[in-house]
């Protein structure tokens, strides 16, 4: 596998969670014997107090992209595919200063908890992963990972949601509907709803995003009004050209998400940049941190960071 800094390879059976977690080699063997180890593993945790934004900037870790069917990163198509060699990456990010937690959908989350690395870090579950990457049916994106209470009943700290707006495409309306459900569910818990939104439209069969201010500025707008309150929502979003006019749409907090292309020196610079627009309270990056060019994942979370 690439190079992680010295870390110990999860797949050694003999390493144990940081946190005095099961061994990594025995994570099959425990879900097997011991299903309930999970659940004892999430009362057992140790949560932040306060809400996410108390301790002030945030730098999260996004690892929901599997369950959607995309695995790919940078040039490897199938990056993501091993999951040991994941949750070791997981892992020497968790363990750098700075990060202040991790985003995933419950296999991973649970993986995490049983190897006991998420002590003092946020936990955010991934909700909607129907959309699987490629297919026809992208845009419906139903919920098929965490729910509210779910997320609630596990003492994570929120959950998010992705959501695509196609004009040319009927099924965006179920998930806008599921979208405000599941704001409203989460705030009844006083929990954070992140929601990830896109203006979107196919090309040549395949679903892609539109990055301009004028796309953002409307998926913006109709992400801030889901659901019975916003108290408790929060934006993750791109770094798009005139990011200015893209958070001058709302007073909702955000976080700016990892970028896929461009170098890292690029995409930390449109970070940096979009850093200093007040309402960006951090970063939610996964691929660009997990899977760099040259396979120092400490370097470049490390260097995630420092921008903040």
């Amino acid at each position: 596998m690439a190079d992680v800094s010295g870390h110990d390879d999860v797949r050694d059976g003999d390493r144990e969670g940081a946190g005095g977690g099961v061994r990594a080699g025995e994570l099959a063997d425990v879900r097997a014997a011991r299903p309930e180890a999970i659940a004892e593993a999430a009362a057992a945790r140790r949560r932040r107090s306060g809400p996410p934004g108390a301790s002030g900037r945030l730098l999260i870790i996004a690892a929901d992209h599997p369950a959607r069917g995309a695995l790919g990163a940078g040039g490897d198509l199938t990056a993501m595919a091993d999951r040991r060699e994941l949750l070791d990456r997981l892992c020497v990010a968790l363990d750098r200063p700075g990060v202040d937690g991790v985003l995933g959908t419950p296999d991973v989350i649970e993986d995490l908890l049983l190897l006991g690395v998420l002590d003092g870090r946020l936990a955010i579950g991934s909700m909607n992963r129907g959309g699987l990457a490629g297919t026809a049916f992208e845009i419906d994106d139903r919920f098929t990972a965490y729910d509210a209470d779910a997320i609630a009943a596990s003492r994570l700290d929120g959950g998010k949601m992705l959501l695509r707006v196609d004009d040319g495409d009927a099924a965006t309306v179920r998930t806008l509907e599921a979208c405000a459900g599941a704001v409203s569910a989460l705030a009844r818990h006083r929990l954070m709803a992140m929601v990830e939104p896109f203006v979107a439209h196919r090309v040549d069969g395949r679903v892609r995003n539109l990055l301009t201010a004028e796309a953002m500025i409307r998926a913006v707008s109709v992400a801030s009004g889901l659901g019975v309150t916003s108290a408790y929502t929060w934006l993750k979003v791109p770094v798009v050209p005139e990011m200015e006019r893209v958070m001058a749409a709302t007073t909702l907090p955000a976080l700016l998400l990892g970028g896929a292309a461009g170098g890292p020196g690029e995409v930390r610079d449109g970070w940096r940049r979009a850093l200093r627009i007040p309402g960006v309270k951090g970063l939610v990056a996964g691929r660009a941190l997990l899977y760099p060019p040259d396979g120092d994942v400490r370097a470049a979370v490390d260097a995630a960071a420092e921008l903040l």
